[in-house]
């Protein structure tokens, strides 16, 4: 790959601007970090740790038994679960099986989960033996390819005094019963060699993930990427993630070997967590904290700062409401939280205060980034120091990595520097396109001097020193805590009730969330349907952050010319008020 060299004088020392060694299979890094760090900490769960070696050998059990169970290379398997322990042997086994993970949102209804295995066609599914977890799996893979259900209680994960006493006590949580031929996940470890299949894996080409997405139109699409995508991302960010000895100081890239203990609060379903977080830690043979329940505690959030006291983690990867979260907590003086070294901020812009406010408890440096799911995620990061970090901006992109500012017409004309445009990426992070899905990915890629580049969708500029900034999105996204939802996905859903006849949905401003969901509706002549109906709808189809949190009926919505509803008229009346 050609090295880009970005035009900046503020480039971060030491930082290469290429990214090499990525065509390798992502599975790769567990095997390496637990032929160098076996007895290491991988995985931390409620006091009880699992190192490397054990990691792997439950990862080669898992590929040995999903083969037993007929999955072949190329196959989807689906991961529906929180942050366990059993998510990074489970992953990587079904890497090392050459399957494809497919990686669902733990709060999604039954029909959207339905809809993910059915469009993947996932073979098989993972799931925590919970009461509402499982049953929504249950109902989910009706209708779908899927032939396996394998379950995972969390007992075997805790150390023997807690699983002891949860046992006892009933605290365990698991499913109510269990339907006929699903496997428990210990019998299945148990009864498996730890020999995995001789998978040949070309980085280049070979998928290692479809996660879903809206994308740049709403529509639920599958991001399929390849191997050498994480391996890109995660080389590119161990080396920009640096740690600075003193502010404006030298820094140094994240070190291996367990110096290093990764938070695991963001959702290892998302690719934000899944790179920066689970994978960063398993490739610098760090430790991974599991926070199954980032909301958990009394007050919310309270037990998040427990484990940071506890477990001391050095670095830190999440959305700006948890940054929020802890600066507000009213708890925040009795914890230490010193630990901490590097963080890194995305998902939304960050509140300058509130990175202040971080900082000061903490002593650590945060800087900002960008991505996508279509990009495993990182296309851009500020430098890891206070002196050339630029709060607004979304930094420089990473190494091996180009950003052009585009016109937003045809995507082929680039933009003067310091003009809008939209932000066209190119880099091995990029994905291979959306899964089965030629039309959309005509609409997101385009050829410039001979290289590929993905359309993200948002508006920005580059200023006179490199610095990139997004000023607007072209597509009517809403960011609720750093997640994405996408209006026409929820309309769909409010079009599904016989007492609609028109609506639209927009983000709005939220000072917990950044944005939150509100919906307009126009009724069919007559109805008498009531918000709290259509919100109680909503809930029983969409995941929680997906949720109206507020409707407003109106006679009529306002349409262009061609009959489209007008959401940007709707959102600057909001924001008018």
């Amino acid at each position: 790959m050609t090295e880009i060299k970005w035009p900046t004088t503020n480039w971060p020392e030491g930082v290469s601007h290429d990214v090499t060694g990525i065509n390798v299979p992502l599975f790769s890094m567990l095997d390496e970090s637990a032929a160098k760090y076996p007895n290491n900490a991988f995985t931390i769960f409620n006091g009880a740790t699992r190192t490397y070696a054990q990691v792997k050998d439950t990862a080669d059990r898992i590929a040995n038994f999903l083969v037993s169970r007929g999955i072949k290379k190329g196959d989807r398997v689906a991961i529906f679960l929180p942050n366990l322990p059993h998510y990074p042997p489970i992953y990587f086994g079904i890497l090392k099986a050459g399957a494809v993970c497919v990686t669902c949102n733990p709060m999604y209804t039954a029909d959207e989960l339905n809809y993910q295995l059915g469009d993947a066609g996932a073979k098989a599914v993972f799931v925590m033996d919970h009461p509402e977890f499982y049953k929504t799996a249950t109902k989910a893979i009706k209708n779908t390819p899927v032939e396996t259900v394998v379950v995972c209680n969390v007992k075997s994960y805790l150390p023997k005094v807690k699983a002891i006493l949860g046992g006892l006590l009933g605290k365990i949580p698991k499913a109510d019963s269990h339907e006929s031929g699903h496997v428990m996940f210990d019998d299945a470890v148990a009864n498996a060699k730890p020999e995995p299949p001789q998978v040949d894996i070309d980085p280049d080409k070979d998928l290692a993930l479809i996660i879903y997405t809206g994308g740049t139109t709403g529509v639920p699409k599958g991001a399929a990427l390849q191997h050498r995508c994480f391996m890109a991302n995660v080389l590119a960010v161990i080396d920009w993630a640096r740690i600075p000895h003193t502010p404006g100081g030298p820094t140094e890239p994240l070190r291996e070997g367990g110096f290093h203990s990764f938070l695991g609060v963001l959702p290892w379903y998302h690719s934000f967590g899944m790179t920066l977080v689970m994978l960063c830690s398993c490739k610098t043979g760090s430790s991974l904290i599991c926070i199954p329940d980032p909301r958990a505690g009394n007050p919310p959030f309270t037990e998040v700062l427990k484990a940071v006291q506890t477990y001391k983690p050095t670095f830190v990867a999440a959305v700006p409401t948890i940054y929020v979260a802890f600066t507000n907590h009213p708890l925040l003086d009795k914890y230490d939280l010193t630990s901490m070294m590097a963080c890194c901020s995305g998902g939304a812009p960050l509140p300058v205060e509130a990175a202040k406010k971080f900082e000061a408890k903490t002593g650590a440096v945060i800087f900002e980034g960008y991505g996508l799911s279509e990009t495993a995620p990182i296309l851009c990061a500020n430098p890891a120091n206070v002196d050339t970090r630029k709060f607004g901006s979304i930094g420089f992109p990473i190494p091996g990595t180009d950003i052009k500012i585009v016109d937003t017409d045809t995507g082929l004309k680039e933009m003067p520097q310091g003009e809008d445009g939209e932000l066209a990426a190119y880099g091995p992070q990029v994905m291979e396109g959306y899964w089965q899905r030629p039309d959309a990915n005509e609409q997101v890629f385009r050829e410039i001097d001979g290289k590929r580049y993905f359309l993200t969708g948002d508006i920005g500029n580059i200023d006179e020193n490199g610095y990139i900034t997004i000023t607007d999105r072209k597509k009517d996204l809403i960011l609720v805590g750093g997640f994405n939802c996408y209006p026409r996905e929820v309309e769909e859903v409010l079009y599904g009730h016989s007492d609609v006849e028109n609506a639209a949905v927009v983000g709005i401003p939220d000072q917990k969330s950044g944005e939150s969901v509100k919906a307009f509706v126009q009724k069919v002549a007559g109805s008498t349907v009531t918000e709290q109906e259509l919100l109680d709808f909503c809930k029983e189809r969409l995941a929680g952050y997906k949720r109206p949190r507020s409707i407003e009926f109106r006679d009529e919505l306002p349409t262009s010319v061609v009959g489209k509803v007008l959401r940007r008229v709707l959102r600057d009346e909001e924001l008018g008020k």
